[in-house]
């Protein structure tokens, strides 16, 4: 294990009782706050707000926009030119740019390998008692809510590497946690900004990137990395006051005789056979379990890794966060071979299910299917397909083995394979954006991309490249369009589809019946039942998922764009 380096303004469990967010307020339906990536801990981004619904929310209306929210770059956090408006912003209303925000440095690089320019706001922005929490790669911002103006901003100099986007933030009473892409976890002081603590999560020398957002669970800290070489694959849970590690959990086997082992061509095979979680999953407290999903494995496309299942990659898995044990996994792509990451957001409800109530996860993967499982047990329930030119399977394998839980998976066909002469194959259905789940509809909102391209076996070396490495896809393709699509969780089948101009960052429902995310140029609302167009502002392509929450007795809806947060409220 690394060296955890500490460092602490006020005595941890002095400074975790001055205020902030209350960890139970993160286990309360989606309404008042924003207090995770995904709202609350369900996954489903539905909130119980009405206020704006299919008959008003055509009077939403821009309340303040801060188009100036800035990288640090340099080694002191300041950009070489700073867009009109510098740090401060302001809002819409006109007013004078606020002063500039107090900038806090840290990091381990010189501040060369950072960006300047317009901050890449993404994943999950948090919202708590009147502050915006934001993130951009190798940065955090605290924005005053009521007008936008910018309270405190962090800066890291990264050392470099894999620089991506950012899945967002978590937090917990007066902590804020971010993952750095250079592999280092960091606590803030919710309040100023200032440094409390760090954590290496991977060694930024064997090419790891981090780039999750945690997830508080009670008194765990869930963090997780990514990796397109072939490092093992972990998440580990730390302590939230001091960074100190609690247990670490590998997605594949590491030693002779762990489950999943007999799964792959060798024991090395396993150790170093991926299975990446760089998404959030979601959180039951009453069994507490975490359930998320696992990437592909390495190598992704050639052999070298036998033609076992190649455990536990591309699965959904459920985790006792007390104790980092698996309690069950099911396998939603067995032996992949196209990087079907199995990483997007699940879904956690409460709903009927052939006429008794069950506690279900459902989730739609990128490789194209649908799953509804049984949260408590793994058991599985229904598995579908969507997209329009789906096919890199042969069916649906009732039997498949060797995993006992998984049954009615997709069955690969190895003609679909990438080979030297090149295989027409569909490319990914859906990705990372998180989807959303109305209980009032009885329908999950997903986005769908249907395009087919080319993959050709650059590396026919039976014993496999590195990581993603051993392709080549054709340019261009066949595109077939790009559509949110609603899926009835009961029967899988595909209720009505949207068409969109452009991918999706993640969806928004609402007990007002209305479902917001980004369409190509426009922040769109869509009637949840039907897909019906509601409403529309031009504000340009979303950076990260909408959001809602209550603010001085007013449902508020908030955008965000690259280097700009846009807040509405009823006209």
């Amino acid at each position: 294990m690394k060296k955890l380096l500490f460092c602490s303004f006020l005595a941890p469990a002095l400074f975790a009782q001055t205020g902030g967010l209350d960890p139970a307020d993160t286990l309360k339906p989606l309404k008042d706050m924003w207090t995770s990536y995904s709202g609350d801990l369900t996954g489903k981004r539905y909130s119980l707000l009405k206020q704006v619904n299919t008959e008003t929310v055509k009077h939403l209306s821009l309340e303040w926009m801060n188009t100036g929210i800035q990288t640090g770059c340099g080694p002191t956090g300041v950009s070489p030119a700073p867009a009109a408006g510098g740090f401060g912003g302001g809002g819409g209303r006109g007013g004078p740019a606020a002063p500039p925000a107090p900038i806090i440095v840290d990091g381990l690089g010189t501040g060369d390998a950072n960006n300047c320019g317009p901050a890449r706001l993404g994943g999950g922005v948090l919202y708590v008692n009147g502050i915006i929490y934001a993130s951009a790669p190798d940065n955090v911002y605290a924005v005053d809510a009521r007008d936008g103006t910018l309270l405190w901003h962090f800066y890291w100099k990264t050392r470099g590497g894999t620089s991506l986007a950012t899945r967002g933030l978590g937090m917990w009473h007066n902590y804020i946690y971010f993952e750095l892409h250079d592999d280092w976890v960091v606590c803030l002081d919710a309040r100023n900004g200032k440094l409390v603590w760090k954590h290496e999560i991977s060694s930024f020398d064997q090419q790891y990137f981090s780039s999750n957002a945690p997830m508080v669970l009670g008194n765990h800290v869930i963090v997780g990395t990514g990796n397109d070489m072939d490092s093992p694959a972990y998440i580990k849970s730390l302590d939230p006051e001091t960074g100190a590690l609690q247990w670490k959990f590998y997605s594949t086997a590491q030693n002779a005789g762990e489950p999943g082992v007999e799964t792959w061509a060798s024991l090395d095979a396993a150790r170093h056979g991926g299975g990446t979680s760089w998404i959030p999953g979601s959180y039951d407290p009453e069994t507490h379990l975490y359930i998320f999903g696992t990437g592909n494995p390495t190598p992704a496309y050639t052999g070298g890794r036998g033609d076992g299942d190649n455990l536990f990659t591309s699965c959904l898995i459920a985790i006792n966060v007390d104790t980092g044990k698996m309690a069950w996994y099911y396998q939603t792509s067995p032996h992949d071979t196209h990087d079907w990451d199995s990483t997007q957001t699940p879904v956690l409800a409460d709903m009927p299910f052939n006429g008794k109530p069950r506690k279900l996860v459902i989730t739609a993967m990128r490789n194209g299917y649908f799953f509804v499982l049984d949260r408590v047990t793994g058991e599985h329930l229904v598995t579908t397909k969507f997209g329009l030119v789906n096919n890199w399977a042969s069916g649906i394998s009732p039997d498949a083995k060797p995993s006992l839980d998984a049954k009615s998976q997709p069955k690969r066909n190895p003609q679909k394979d990438a080979i030297i002469a090149g295989s027409l194959v569909n490319n990914d259905v859906t990705n990372y954006p998180p989807p959303s789940f109305s209980p009032d509809t009885g329908l999950f909102y997903v986005h769908e991309q249907n395009t087919l391209r080319v993959y050709y076996l650059m590396d026919p070396d039976p014993r496999g490249s590195m990581g993603l490495g051993g392709t080549g896809g054709a340019g261009g393709g066949l595109n077939y369009g790009t559509f949110l699509v609603a899926i009835d969780y009961r029967t899988g089948k595909v209720v009505w589809r949207h068409e969109l101009q452009g991918g999706s960052v993640g969806l928004l429902t609402t007990a007002g019946g209305v479902l917001f995310m980004t369409n190509g140029q426009d922040f769109e609302a869509v009637e949840a039942k039907t897909g019906k167009p509601l409403w529309h502002s031009q504000i340009g392509a979303l950076s990260a998922p909408p959001e809602t929450f209550m603010l001085d007795g007013k449902q508020h809806v908030l955008a965000a764009t690259s280097g700009s947060l846009f807040m509405y409220v009823l006209n």
